[in-house]
């Protein structure tokens, strides 16, 4: 086949699982977990039972791909956040800021029996494991630079950083997530 038509094709099959994928999603949040299933998605997304079951076996899988798709796009934020950015502890803020917002604008969505089921997955893992890779390197570099401690293992105040942006969850306020994320960086920077 014509490298175009191999082309063309991908990108039609990236649409329709995509637009299943949002499709899924937006039944979860209308009628709860619970209450969907794979012929109420496939007549939101306007295709067939069939095409559906060609690209996913169940609800569940479908929910796993919707999540993985939701944390990749975190995490490029992420990259993002930090590529805006030009020094290294300008890089850390940026990134730990965009952690926290995430953590914050999140929590009104979540679904607690969804999150349950979502965050046992394999992918969660490595998003979490890769995540702390991400922060570590940045914690390295700023140590590199004099602006943060170096006293402890960059990868345990990575896992300190993660774990208390988590609290941006239940915070009221966008001021509260952005005096957190100082609190945290506060304890990361070297004593002047």
């Amino acid at each position: 086949m014509p490298r175009l038509w191999n082309e063309t094709i991908e990108s039609h099959r990236r649409e329709v699982r995509d637009a299943i994928l949002d499709a899924t999603a937006a039944l979860v949040t209308e009628r709860g977990l619970l209450s969907v299933t794979m012929s109420q998605i496939a007549e939101k997304t306007g295709i067939g039972r069939a095409t559906l079951y060609k690209y996913f076996p169940d609800v569940e899988t479908l929910l796993f791909a919707w999540h993985e798709r939701q944390i990749t796009a975190h995490l490029g934020y992420l990259v993002e956040a930090r590529d805006r950015a030009w020094a290294a502890d300008q890089r850390l803020e940026a990134v730990l800021e965009a952690f926290a917002l995430i953590t914050h604008e999140s929590h009104g969505h979540r679904d607690t029996e969804l999150a349950a089921l979502l965050h046992r997955g394999e992918h969660v893992v490595r998003a979490q494991q890769q995540l702390t890779e991400f922060i570590s390197d940045l914690l390295t570099e700023g140590a590199r630079h004099g602006e943060i401690r170096d006293d402890i293992a960059s990868d345990e105040l990575a896992r300190y950083c993660l774990h208390a942006l988590t609290a941006a969850a239940g915070l009221p306020s966008l001021a509260a997530v952005q005096r957190l994320v100082q609190v945290t960086l506060d304890g990361l920077r070297l004593g002047r």
